[in-house]
Protein backbone atom coordinates (compact mmCIF):
# COMPACT_ATOMS: atom_id res chain seq x y z
CA UNK A 1 0.00 0.00 0.00
CA UNK A 2 1.41 3.34 -0.79
CA UNK A 3 1.62 5.66 2.60
CA UNK A 4 -0.93 8.46 2.38
CA UNK A 5 1.42 11.70 2.36
CA UNK A 6 1.01 14.27 5.27
CA UNK A 7 -0.96 17.33 4.85
CA UNK A 8 -0.56 20.37 4.93
CA UNK A 9 -3.25 23.54 4.82
CA UNK A 10 -0.94 26.10 4.04
CA UNK A 11 0.27 24.33 0.83
CA UNK A 12 -3.25 23.44 -0.35
CA UNK A 13 -3.54 27.18 0.23
CA UNK A 14 -0.33 28.38 -1.65
CA UNK A 15 -1.67 26.27 -4.61
CA UNK A 16 -5.30 27.56 -4.78
CA UNK A 17 -3.85 30.93 -4.53
CA UNK A 18 -1.38 30.61 -7.62
CA UNK A 19 -4.35 28.99 -9.38
CA UNK A 20 -6.71 31.94 -8.88
CA UNK A 21 -3.96 34.09 -10.37
CA UNK A 22 -3.91 31.65 -13.37
CA UNK A 23 -7.67 31.73 -13.93
CA UNK A 24 -8.02 35.78 -14.16
CA UNK A 25 -5.22 35.18 -16.93
CA UNK A 26 -6.99 32.48 -18.53
CA UNK A 27 -9.93 34.63 -19.16
CA UNK A 28 -8.36 36.64 -22.00
CA UNK A 29 -7.32 33.89 -23.55
CA UNK A 30 -7.31 32.87 -27.24
CA UNK A 31 -9.28 29.60 -27.75
CA UNK A 32 -6.77 28.11 -29.71
CA UNK A 33 -4.83 28.30 -27.06
CA UNK A 34 -6.78 25.80 -25.33
CA UNK A 35 -7.37 23.78 -28.47
CA UNK A 36 -3.45 23.33 -28.79
CA UNK A 37 -2.83 22.18 -25.06
CA UNK A 38 -6.35 19.84 -24.70
CA UNK A 39 -4.63 17.89 -28.24
CA UNK A 40 -0.87 17.57 -26.90
CA UNK A 41 -2.66 16.48 -23.54
CA UNK A 42 -4.37 14.12 -26.24
CA UNK A 43 -0.85 12.96 -27.37
CA UNK A 44 0.58 12.87 -24.00
CA UNK A 45 -2.01 10.13 -22.77
CA UNK A 46 -1.65 7.89 -26.10
CA UNK A 47 2.26 7.89 -25.17
CA UNK A 48 1.26 6.62 -21.71
CA UNK A 49 -1.16 4.66 -22.44
CA UNK A 50 1.15 1.47 -21.15
CA UNK A 51 1.35 3.26 -17.92
CA UNK A 52 -2.30 3.88 -17.56
CA UNK A 53 -2.75 0.19 -18.42
CA UNK A 54 -0.14 -0.93 -15.27
CA UNK A 55 -1.51 1.39 -12.70
CA UNK A 56 -5.26 0.28 -13.02
CA UNK A 57 -4.07 -3.69 -13.23
CA UNK A 58 -2.19 -3.02 -9.78
CA UNK A 59 -5.78 -2.14 -8.10
CA UNK A 60 -7.72 -3.40 -9.78
CA UNK A 61 -6.26 -6.71 -11.73
CA UNK A 62 -8.60 -4.95 -14.88
CA UNK A 63 -7.92 -6.47 -18.25
CA UNK A 64 -6.07 -3.87 -20.58
CA UNK A 65 -8.26 -4.35 -22.84
CA UNK A 66 -11.05 -3.11 -20.35
CA UNK A 67 -9.19 -0.45 -19.21
CA UNK A 68 -8.47 1.01 -22.59
CA UNK A 69 -12.59 0.74 -23.46
CA UNK A 70 -13.73 1.94 -19.99
CA UNK A 71 -10.87 4.18 -18.67
CA UNK A 72 -8.96 5.59 -21.78
CA UNK A 73 -11.68 5.66 -24.47
CA UNK A 74 -14.22 8.19 -23.05
CA UNK A 75 -11.05 10.77 -21.82
CA UNK A 76 -9.78 10.95 -25.69
CA UNK A 77 -13.15 11.10 -26.86
CA UNK A 78 -14.09 14.10 -24.54
CA UNK A 79 -10.55 15.81 -25.75
CA UNK A 80 -11.98 15.15 -29.34
CA UNK A 81 -15.42 16.24 -29.39
CA UNK A 82 -14.16 19.37 -27.49
CA UNK A 83 -11.26 20.18 -29.52
CA UNK A 84 -13.50 20.43 -32.49
CA UNK A 85 -16.77 21.82 -30.64
CA UNK A 86 -15.48 24.60 -28.70
CA UNK A 87 -15.32 27.50 -30.91
CA UNK A 88 -19.40 26.90 -30.76
CA UNK A 89 -19.68 26.31 -27.50
CA UNK A 90 -17.68 29.24 -26.46
CA UNK A 91 -19.12 32.38 -29.31
CA UNK A 92 -21.82 34.75 -27.70
CA UNK A 93 -25.27 33.49 -28.32
CA UNK A 94 -27.33 36.61 -29.45
CA UNK A 95 -30.90 36.62 -27.94
CA UNK A 96 -33.76 38.26 -29.88
CA UNK A 97 -35.54 41.04 -28.44
CA UNK A 98 -39.02 41.49 -27.84
CA UNK A 99 -41.13 44.70 -28.58
CA UNK A 100 -40.48 45.78 -24.69
CA UNK A 101 -36.82 45.93 -25.12
CA UNK A 102 -36.88 47.77 -28.82
CA UNK A 103 -33.47 49.31 -29.84
CA UNK A 104 -31.62 47.22 -27.48
CA UNK A 105 -29.14 43.80 -28.62
CA UNK A 106 -28.82 40.97 -25.95
CA UNK A 107 -26.33 38.11 -25.78
CA UNK A 108 -25.65 35.05 -23.84
CA UNK A 109 -21.72 35.04 -23.34
CA UNK A 110 -20.00 32.28 -21.55
CA UNK A 111 -16.93 32.74 -19.42
CA UNK A 112 -14.83 30.53 -16.76
CA UNK A 113 -16.05 30.08 -13.10
CA UNK A 114 -12.22 30.30 -12.12
CA UNK A 115 -10.72 27.98 -9.54
CA UNK A 116 -11.97 24.21 -9.39
CA UNK A 117 -11.94 21.57 -7.61
CA UNK A 118 -12.10 17.80 -8.94
CA UNK A 119 -13.15 14.69 -6.50
CA UNK A 120 -13.07 11.40 -7.84
CA UNK A 121 -13.82 8.19 -6.96
CA UNK A 122 -12.38 5.08 -7.40
CA UNK A 123 -14.27 2.33 -9.42
CA UNK A 124 -13.12 4.22 -12.96
CA UNK A 125 -10.30 6.31 -11.42
CA UNK A 126 -8.48 7.81 -14.45
CA UNK A 127 -11.12 8.14 -16.63
CA UNK A 128 -12.97 9.83 -13.71
CA UNK A 129 -10.89 11.93 -12.74
CA UNK A 130 -9.29 13.16 -16.56
CA UNK A 131 -13.00 13.32 -18.04
CA UNK A 132 -14.49 16.10 -15.93
CA UNK A 133 -10.46 17.71 -16.36
CA UNK A 134 -11.21 18.30 -19.85
CA UNK A 135 -14.22 20.02 -19.89
CA UNK A 136 -12.61 22.20 -16.82
CA UNK A 137 -9.78 23.48 -19.24
CA UNK A 138 -12.00 23.26 -22.19
CA UNK A 139 -13.97 25.89 -20.12
CA UNK A 140 -10.89 28.34 -19.26
CA UNK A 141 -10.49 27.27 -16.19
CA UNK A 142 -8.00 25.93 -13.70
CA UNK A 143 -8.23 22.70 -11.98
CA UNK A 144 -7.15 20.74 -8.31
CA UNK A 145 -7.47 17.16 -8.75
CA UNK A 146 -8.13 14.82 -5.63
CA UNK A 147 -8.19 11.28 -7.06
CA UNK A 148 -9.51 8.15 -4.77
CA UNK A 149 -7.36 6.89 -2.14
CA UNK A 150 -8.92 3.39 -2.50
CA UNK A 151 -6.70 3.19 -5.94
CA UNK A 152 -3.56 4.27 -5.17
CA UNK A 153 -1.10 2.96 -7.85
CA UNK A 154 -3.61 5.15 -10.06
CA UNK A 155 -3.86 7.83 -7.78
CA UNK A 156 -0.30 8.30 -8.00
CA UNK A 157 0.22 7.97 -11.62
CA UNK A 158 -2.63 10.73 -12.33
CA UNK A 159 -0.20 12.99 -10.24
CA UNK A 160 2.78 11.49 -11.77
CA UNK A 161 1.05 12.53 -15.50
CA UNK A 162 -0.25 16.32 -14.54
CA UNK A 163 2.92 16.93 -12.94
CA UNK A 164 5.08 15.78 -16.33
CA UNK A 165 2.55 17.98 -18.43
CA UNK A 166 1.02 20.23 -16.44
CA UNK A 167 2.06 23.69 -14.36
CA UNK A 168 0.74 23.20 -11.18
CA UNK A 169 -0.80 26.62 -11.22
CA UNK A 170 -3.15 25.38 -14.24
CA UNK A 171 -3.51 21.99 -12.50
CA UNK A 172 -2.69 20.03 -9.48
CA UNK A 173 -3.11 16.94 -7.93
CA UNK A 174 -3.45 16.54 -4.36
CA UNK A 175 -3.34 13.21 -2.98
CA UNK A 176 -4.81 11.97 0.62
CA UNK A 177 -7.82 10.36 2.39
CA UNK A 178 -10.76 12.25 3.85
CA UNK A 179 -9.04 14.92 5.46
CA UNK A 180 -7.46 15.92 2.81
CA UNK A 181 -10.59 16.17 0.98
CA UNK A 182 -12.20 18.33 3.89
CA UNK A 183 -9.32 20.70 3.96
CA UNK A 184 -9.84 21.07 0.07
CA UNK A 185 -13.55 22.17 0.93
CA UNK A 186 -12.58 24.65 3.33
CA UNK A 187 -11.36 26.60 0.17
CA UNK A 188 -13.32 29.03 -1.75
CA UNK A 189 -13.20 26.98 -5.06
CA UNK A 190 -15.46 28.81 -7.85
CA UNK A 191 -16.68 25.27 -9.26
CA UNK A 192 -16.50 21.66 -7.13
CA UNK A 193 -16.97 18.39 -9.34
CA UNK A 194 -18.06 15.51 -7.18
CA UNK A 195 -17.87 11.82 -8.40
CA UNK A 196 -19.40 9.53 -5.31
CA UNK A 197 -22.10 8.53 -3.26
CA UNK A 198 -25.22 9.65 -2.31
CA UNK A 199 -23.94 9.60 1.55
CA UNK A 200 -21.07 11.49 0.61
CA UNK A 201 -22.66 14.05 -2.11
CA UNK A 202 -24.32 15.40 0.58
CA UNK A 203 -21.42 16.12 2.68
CA UNK A 204 -19.47 17.83 -0.25
CA UNK A 205 -22.86 20.26 -0.89
CA UNK A 206 -22.90 21.48 2.46
CA UNK A 207 -19.30 22.05 2.62
CA UNK A 208 -19.79 24.37 -0.92
CA UNK A 209 -22.54 26.04 0.72
CA UNK A 210 -20.41 27.33 2.81
CA UNK A 211 -18.13 29.08 0.13
CA UNK A 212 -21.67 29.64 -2.42
CA UNK A 213 -19.38 27.26 -4.88
CA UNK A 214 -21.83 25.90 -7.88
CA UNK A 215 -21.38 22.12 -7.64
CA UNK A 216 -21.55 19.26 -10.15
CA UNK A 217 -22.47 15.48 -8.11
CA UNK A 218 -22.35 12.82 -9.68
CA UNK A 219 -23.66 10.21 -7.68
CA UNK A 220 -25.18 6.67 -7.89
CA UNK A 221 -28.22 4.67 -6.79
CA UNK A 222 -30.19 1.42 -7.72
CA UNK A 223 -30.38 1.75 -11.52
CA UNK A 224 -33.05 -1.00 -12.79
CA UNK A 225 -32.74 -2.93 -15.65
CA UNK A 226 -36.67 -3.93 -17.30
CA UNK A 227 -37.54 -6.67 -19.27
CA UNK A 228 -40.84 -7.52 -20.75
CA UNK A 229 -42.13 -10.67 -22.93
CA UNK A 230 -41.22 -8.79 -26.10
CA UNK A 231 -37.46 -8.24 -26.05
CA UNK A 232 -35.27 -10.50 -27.85
CA UNK A 233 -34.32 -12.48 -24.56
CA UNK A 234 -30.86 -13.50 -25.83
CA UNK A 235 -29.33 -10.07 -27.04
CA UNK A 236 -30.99 -8.50 -23.88
CA UNK A 237 -28.52 -11.16 -22.05
CA UNK A 238 -25.83 -10.61 -24.18
CA UNK A 239 -26.14 -6.36 -23.03
CA UNK A 240 -27.07 -6.54 -19.74
CA UNK A 241 -23.80 -9.37 -19.11
CA UNK A 242 -21.68 -7.13 -20.19
CA UNK A 243 -23.14 -3.81 -18.83
CA UNK A 244 -23.28 -5.50 -15.21
CA UNK A 245 -20.30 -7.58 -15.04
CA UNK A 246 -17.80 -4.48 -16.73
CA UNK A 247 -14.79 -4.01 -13.57
CA UNK A 248 -16.46 -6.31 -11.87
CA UNK A 249 -20.03 -4.63 -11.12
CA UNK A 250 -18.46 -1.99 -9.64
CA UNK A 251 -20.11 1.00 -11.98
CA UNK A 252 -22.17 3.82 -11.00
CA UNK A 253 -24.73 3.14 -14.35
CA UNK A 254 -24.47 -0.68 -14.30
CA UNK A 255 -27.82 -2.86 -13.89
CA UNK A 256 -28.68 -2.79 -10.42
CA UNK A 257 -31.33 -5.29 -10.27
CA UNK A 258 -33.35 -6.78 -12.99
CA UNK A 259 -37.30 -6.78 -13.42
CA UNK A 260 -38.00 -9.13 -15.68
CA UNK A 261 -41.60 -9.95 -17.03
CA UNK A 262 -42.54 -13.29 -15.56
CA UNK A 263 -43.14 -15.63 -18.41
CA UNK A 264 -39.40 -15.36 -19.47
CA UNK A 265 -37.44 -15.05 -16.65
CA UNK A 266 -36.27 -18.68 -16.59
CA UNK A 267 -35.48 -18.47 -20.24
CA UNK A 268 -33.50 -14.87 -19.82
CA UNK A 269 -31.33 -16.63 -16.36
CA UNK A 270 -30.34 -19.70 -18.77
CA UNK A 271 -29.56 -17.37 -21.51
CA UNK A 272 -27.95 -14.61 -18.67
CA UNK A 273 -26.06 -17.53 -17.48
CA UNK A 274 -24.58 -18.42 -20.72
CA UNK A 275 -23.90 -15.23 -21.78
CA UNK A 276 -21.45 -14.43 -18.14
CA UNK A 277 -19.67 -17.32 -18.79
CA UNK A 278 -18.87 -16.74 -22.19
CA UNK A 279 -17.68 -13.22 -21.43
CA UNK A 280 -15.90 -13.55 -18.49
CA UNK A 281 -14.63 -17.14 -18.48
CA UNK A 282 -11.87 -19.39 -20.27
CA UNK A 283 -14.27 -22.66 -21.63
CA UNK A 284 -16.81 -21.29 -19.94
CA UNK A 285 -15.26 -21.35 -16.47
CA UNK A 286 -15.08 -18.17 -14.50
CA UNK A 287 -12.14 -18.70 -12.57
CA UNK A 288 -9.01 -16.19 -10.33
CA UNK A 289 -6.96 -16.95 -13.63
CA UNK A 290 -10.00 -15.56 -16.28
CA UNK A 291 -8.24 -12.54 -17.99
CA UNK A 292 -11.18 -10.97 -19.07
CA UNK A 293 -12.53 -10.52 -15.49
CA UNK A 294 -11.68 -7.38 -12.98
CA UNK A 295 -11.60 -7.72 -9.19
CA UNK A 296 -13.42 -6.13 -6.63
CA UNK A 297 -11.16 -2.83 -5.33
CA UNK A 298 -10.68 -3.84 -1.59
CA UNK A 299 -11.31 -6.55 1.27
CA UNK A 300 -13.75 -3.43 2.61
CA UNK A 301 -15.62 -3.74 -0.14
CA UNK A 302 -15.41 -7.71 -0.79
CA UNK A 303 -16.51 -7.71 3.03
CA UNK A 304 -19.53 -5.39 2.70
CA UNK A 305 -20.55 -7.90 -1.08
CA UNK A 306 -20.17 -11.25 1.15
CA UNK A 307 -22.31 -9.96 3.66
CA UNK A 308 -25.32 -8.60 1.55
CA UNK A 309 -25.05 -11.73 -0.44
CA UNK A 310 -25.19 -13.71 2.57
CA UNK A 311 -28.02 -11.60 3.87
CA UNK A 312 -30.05 -12.21 0.68
CA UNK A 313 -29.87 -16.01 0.80
CA UNK A 314 -30.24 -16.55 4.55
CA UNK A 315 -33.49 -13.83 3.71
CA UNK A 316 -34.49 -16.84 0.77
CA UNK A 317 -32.56 -15.97 -2.06
CA UNK A 318 -32.04 -18.30 -4.44
CA UNK A 319 -28.74 -18.58 -6.19
CA UNK A 320 -28.76 -19.40 -9.90
CA UNK A 321 -25.10 -18.72 -10.87
CA UNK A 322 -22.21 -18.56 -8.65
CA UNK A 323 -18.57 -19.49 -7.50
CA UNK A 324 -15.59 -19.38 -5.55
CA UNK A 325 -14.83 -16.40 -3.60
CA UNK A 326 -11.28 -15.13 -2.24
CA UNK A 327 -10.64 -12.63 0.27
CA UNK A 328 -6.95 -12.64 -0.18
CA UNK A 329 -7.44 -11.48 -3.94
CA UNK A 330 -10.52 -9.44 -3.50
CA UNK A 331 -11.94 -12.37 -6.09
CA UNK A 332 -15.79 -12.94 -6.13
CA UNK A 333 -17.30 -14.61 -9.07
CA UNK A 334 -20.63 -13.41 -10.93
CA UNK A 335 -23.72 -13.95 -8.76
CA UNK A 336 -27.15 -14.57 -9.83
CA UNK A 337 -29.90 -14.65 -7.89
CA UNK A 338 -33.34 -14.71 -7.77
CA UNK A 339 -36.53 -15.08 -5.51
CA UNK A 340 -34.93 -12.44 -3.75
CA UNK A 341 -36.81 -10.91 -0.76
CA UNK A 342 -37.55 -6.78 -1.07
CA UNK A 343 -36.30 -6.63 2.34
CA UNK A 344 -32.81 -8.05 1.92
CA UNK A 345 -30.05 -5.86 1.68
CA UNK A 346 -29.19 -6.40 -1.83
CA UNK A 347 -32.86 -4.58 -3.27
CA UNK A 348 -32.05 -1.58 -0.29
CA UNK A 349 -28.17 -0.68 -1.16
CA UNK A 350 -26.82 0.43 -4.05
CA UNK A 351 -24.85 -3.56 -4.93
CA UNK A 352 -21.62 -2.12 -6.92
CA UNK A 353 -20.38 -5.48 -7.36
CA UNK A 354 -20.93 -8.83 -9.22
CA UNK A 355 -24.40 -9.57 -7.61
CA UNK A 356 -27.69 -9.13 -9.38
CA UNK A 357 -30.63 -10.00 -8.20
CA UNK A 358 -33.69 -10.85 -10.88
CA UNK A 359 -37.12 -10.14 -9.56
CA UNK A 360 -40.38 -11.06 -11.57
CA UNK A 361 -43.41 -9.02 -12.45
CA UNK A 362 -47.10 -9.66 -14.07
CA UNK A 363 -47.74 -5.82 -14.89
CA UNK A 364 -46.53 -2.43 -16.22
CA UNK A 365 -47.96 -1.02 -12.93
CA UNK A 366 -46.30 -2.94 -10.70
CA UNK A 367 -43.05 -2.09 -12.44
CA UNK A 368 -43.76 1.64 -12.30
CA UNK A 369 -44.91 1.07 -8.25
CA UNK A 370 -41.41 -0.24 -7.94
CA UNK A 371 -39.14 2.17 -9.77
CA UNK A 372 -41.21 5.29 -7.88
CA UNK A 373 -41.03 3.93 -3.98
CA UNK A 374 -37.36 4.11 -4.35
CA UNK A 375 -35.22 7.05 -4.82
CA UNK A 376 -34.56 8.15 -8.39
CA UNK A 377 -31.75 6.04 -10.21
CA UNK A 378 -28.77 7.10 -12.21
CA UNK A 379 -30.12 5.34 -14.78
CA UNK A 380 -33.11 3.25 -16.05
CA UNK A 381 -33.03 0.64 -18.73
CA UNK A 382 -35.82 -0.59 -21.03
CA UNK A 383 -35.64 -4.05 -23.23
CA UNK A 384 -39.03 -4.27 -24.74
CA UNK A 385 -40.73 -4.54 -28.56
CA UNK A 386 -43.43 -2.45 -27.30
CA UNK A 387 -43.46 1.00 -28.24
CA UNK A 388 -46.75 1.26 -25.75
CA UNK A 389 -44.55 -0.79 -22.40
CA UNK A 390 -41.69 1.73 -23.28
CA UNK A 391 -43.51 4.95 -23.50
CA UNK A 392 -45.32 4.14 -20.16
CA UNK A 393 -41.99 3.36 -18.19
CA UNK A 394 -40.12 6.48 -19.90
CA UNK A 395 -42.80 9.07 -19.18
CA UNK A 396 -44.22 7.69 -15.88
CA UNK A 397 -40.72 6.59 -13.88
CA UNK A 398 -37.63 9.27 -13.60
CA UNK A 399 -33.79 8.93 -13.90
CA UNK A 400 -30.41 10.91 -14.60
CA UNK A 401 -30.19 8.89 -17.81
CA UNK A 402 -32.23 5.90 -19.58
CA UNK A 403 -31.46 3.13 -22.28
CA UNK A 404 -33.35 1.43 -24.41
CA UNK A 405 -32.46 -1.93 -25.40
CA UNK A 406 -29.01 -1.01 -24.37
CA UNK A 407 -27.28 -0.32 -21.26
CA UNK A 408 -24.23 1.96 -19.81
CA UNK A 409 -23.34 2.81 -24.04
CA UNK A 410 -25.08 6.09 -23.02
CA UNK A 411 -21.85 7.45 -20.46
CA UNK A 412 -20.00 7.83 -23.68
CA UNK A 413 -22.23 9.05 -26.00
CA UNK A 414 -20.26 12.78 -26.79
CA UNK A 415 -23.78 14.53 -27.24
CA UNK A 416 -25.47 13.39 -24.38
CA UNK A 417 -26.08 14.94 -20.92
CA UNK A 418 -24.85 12.65 -18.10
CA UNK A 419 -25.93 12.80 -14.67
CA UNK A 420 -28.31 12.20 -12.09
CA UNK A 421 -31.47 13.96 -10.34
CA UNK A 422 -31.86 14.27 -6.79
CA UNK A 423 -30.63 11.32 -5.01
CA UNK A 424 -28.39 10.28 -7.88
CA UNK A 425 -26.55 13.99 -8.39
CA UNK A 426 -27.49 17.60 -9.58
CA UNK A 427 -26.37 18.63 -12.58
CA UNK A 428 -24.35 17.32 -16.01
CA UNK A 429 -21.45 16.33 -17.56
CA UNK A 430 -19.75 15.00 -20.45
CA UNK A 431 -19.54 17.09 -24.08
CA UNK A 432 -21.19 20.46 -24.25
CA UNK A 433 -22.97 20.04 -21.20
CA UNK A 434 -19.36 19.15 -19.17
CA UNK A 435 -18.74 23.37 -20.52
CA UNK A 436 -21.50 24.45 -19.44
CA UNK A 437 -21.21 23.14 -15.70
CA UNK A 438 -17.66 24.72 -15.52
CA UNK A 439 -18.82 27.92 -17.56
CA UNK A 440 -20.92 30.91 -16.04
CA UNK A 441 -23.39 32.14 -18.60
CA UNK A 442 -23.23 35.73 -18.52
CA UNK A 443 -26.26 37.95 -20.10
CA UNK A 444 -25.29 40.84 -21.79
CA UNK A 445 -27.73 43.74 -22.88
CA UNK A 446 -26.89 46.96 -24.51
CA UNK A 447 -28.69 49.77 -25.02
CA UNK A 448 -28.61 52.47 -27.80
CA UNK A 449 -27.81 56.14 -26.89
CA UNK A 450 -30.66 58.79 -26.11
CA UNK A 451 -34.45 57.89 -25.78
CA UNK A 452 -35.40 54.19 -24.77
CA UNK A 453 -38.70 52.42 -24.35
CA UNK A 454 -37.69 51.90 -20.94
CA UNK A 455 -37.66 55.62 -20.36
CA UNK A 456 -41.93 55.09 -20.40
CA UNK A 457 -41.79 53.20 -17.19
CA UNK A 458 -39.79 55.90 -15.10
CA UNK A 459 -41.29 57.92 -13.05
CA UNK A 460 -43.25 60.47 -12.28
CA UNK A 461 -45.55 57.86 -12.40
CA UNK A 462 -48.51 59.74 -14.78
CA UNK A 463 -51.59 59.11 -15.83
CA UNK A 464 -49.77 58.59 -19.51
CA UNK A 465 -47.52 56.14 -17.56
CA UNK A 466 -50.23 54.39 -15.60
CA UNK A 467 -51.52 53.88 -19.08
CA UNK A 468 -48.72 52.31 -20.60
CA UNK A 469 -48.17 50.03 -17.79
CA UNK A 470 -51.76 48.56 -17.93
CA UNK A 471 -51.25 48.20 -22.07
CA UNK A 472 -47.52 46.56 -20.82
CA UNK A 473 -49.23 44.22 -18.51
CA UNK A 474 -52.62 43.17 -21.01
CA UNK A 475 -50.20 42.92 -24.64
CA UNK A 476 -46.95 42.55 -23.53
Amino acid sequence: MIAEPPIDIHRLSEIFEKQKRKSFVLRSENLNERKKRLSAFEDFLMRNRTRIREAISRDFKKPTTESDISELYPVLTEIRHAVSKIDNWAAPKKIDATLTYLGTRSEVRVEPKGVCLIIAPWNFPFNLSIGPLISCLAAGNTAVIKPSELTPHTSQLISELINEFFEEDLVAVVEGGQQVSEQLLELPFDHIFFTGSPTVGKIVMKAAAENLSSITLELGGKSPAIIDASADIKDTAKRIAFGKFLNNGQTCIAPDYVLVEESVQTTFIQELKKEVKKMFGEKEEISEQSANYARIVSLKHFDRLNNILKDAINRGARVELSGSLNPETNFIHPVILSNVASESLVMQEEIFGPILPVVSFTSVEQVVYSINDKPKPLALYIFSSRKSFQRKILTETSAGSMGINECVLQFTHPNLPFGGINNSGLGKAHGEYGFRAFSNEKPVLRQKRGFAMSYLLHPPYTDFRKKIVDLLLKWF
